[in-house]
């Protein structure tokens, strides 16, 4: 598969987006911003995946029934509260949509609107109306990574990068933002990831490509088992590039697209298992030669959500027997007695584990290659040609420390 370079700007990359974030007041904290904002020249072809959570924001209802149409142009999110599960969250989504659009100078139902942080808190809408002016005024073609700062909650990196492709003979960008640390294991997209392109796409093309995307990169992260309330991934596409409109979800044109967006989306991806709350390690497994691909699915995802495992990567412990454990209960549909398990990092590798047994291996050289920030496991199943990739982190001390006063 083609390697597409990453390129500088984040959400602004793209022809025609402009983006910027500013301190409202939700966070005590007045040196954080906590409002963003991301907004097109022209009107976007839009598409989005949500949260699979009963219990959702109310701002996924409301960008939902936004961008039903397929098109949206302006972004608008919050961090330190959720909006979820307020009598009133609802009417105050559709407050920020409304002020955003008045800022701007467009309909509210062109507008996506996301909030994250806190659950159960009322989201005072009064910050958010003094300062979207402001936001508003300020956005200019490098105010990506403003805006990615904007959204972080428990995060300590920022989130921000875009990619370029050739479609046509055209230069086409996409880049973007996200946050995302902790409660995720998504079924839907990512914490939340607000995607920009100048491609001309169709909405449907564009709906496709987003769903692909998602796929095998955001549905593919976990780092503590916890399906976020708030999840959202959506991307706008304002056709600035100059290519020939990717009309339907098949051909070279669609699969470059598309091979450029999972890419960008796999960093994402990495980047956020990398920060998990408390995290020291980012744990990719990676799932070779399994008999479909449910299978092989379900085998890299039950390896990186096994607490147990996670626990022996942050103590460097080459137990493996974890591994074989969690793609066991995993629901992968395979014959134990041929599993290879082998461990591997800028380090070096170490196969510890044949045909479901265990193999003489040295202890010295495979703390050496687990002491390093980013560890592979590599399952070899050994059943068929499927294969797949899940993401995640190490489960610390930290984790708890973060995650028991969360609220306060």
């Amino acid at each position: 598969m083609a390697e597409y370079p990453y390129i500088e700007g984040g959400a602004c990359a793209a022809k025609g987006f402009k983006a910027g974030g500013i301190h409202c007041g939700l966070r005590r904290n007045a040196s954080k911003p906590d409002l963003a904002m991301i907004v097109s020249e022209v009107p976007c072809a839009a598409a989005a995946v949500y949260t699979k959570n009963l219990v959702k924001g109310a701002p996924l209802f409301v960008t939902e029934e936004n961008i039903k149409d397929g098109t949206a142009q302006a972004v608008i999110c919050n961090s330190a509260n959720a909006n979820t599960c307020n009598s009133d969250g609802m009417e105050k989504a559709k407050k920020m949509c409304l002020l955003a659009a008045g800022a701007l100078g467009l309909k509210p139902e062109n507008i996506i609107v996301a909030s994250t942080g806190v659950i159960g808190q009322v989201l005072p809408i009064e910050p958010i109306a003094a300062k979207i002016p402001e936001l508003a005024a300020s956005l200019s073609p490098g105010g990506s990574e403003m805006a990615a700062k904007a959204i972080m909650t428990t995060d300590t990196k920022v989130k921000n990068f875009a990619i370029s492709c050739t479609i046509g003979g055209k230069e086409v960008r996409i880049g973007g933002i996200a946050k995302g640390s902790g409660m995720i294991h998504p079924n839907m997209g990512t914490m939340l990831c607000f995607i920009t392109t100048d491609a001309a796409i169709s909405k449907d093309a564009l709906n496709c490509a987003l769903h692909r995307a998602v796929d095998v990169t955001f549905n593919m992260v976990s780092i503590d088992g916890d399906t976020s309330t708030n999840d959202m991934c959506a991307i706008l596409a304002d056709g600035l590039a100059g290519n020939k409109k990717i009309s339907e979800a098949y051909g070279p044109e669609f699969e470059i697209f598309t091979a450029a967006l999972t890419q960008l989306c796999t960093r994402f991806a990495r980047t956020i298992a990398k920060d998990g709350e408390g995290a020291s390690r980012l744990l990719v497994c990676r799932v070779t030669g399994a008999k479909d691909r449910e299978s092989a699915r379900k085998a890299a995802k039950g390896v990186i959500c096994s607490n147990l495992f996670k626990a022996a990567m942050f103590g460097a412990d080459a137990n493996w027997g974890r591994v074989l454990c969690a793609v066991g209960y995993s629901g992968a549909d395979t014959d134990i007695s041929k599993i290879g398990v082998s461990f591997s990092s800028k380090a070096g590798c170490i196969t510890v584990c044949r045909n479901g047994s265990g193999i003489p291996f040295s202890e010295e050289k495979a703390k050496k290659v687990l002491s390093e920030d980013e560890i592979t496991v590599i399952v070899a199943l050994a059943d068929g040609t499927a294969s797949a990739t899940a993401y995640g982190c190490d489960l610390t001390y930290d984790y708890v420390k973060i995650n028991g006063s969360y609220r306060t």
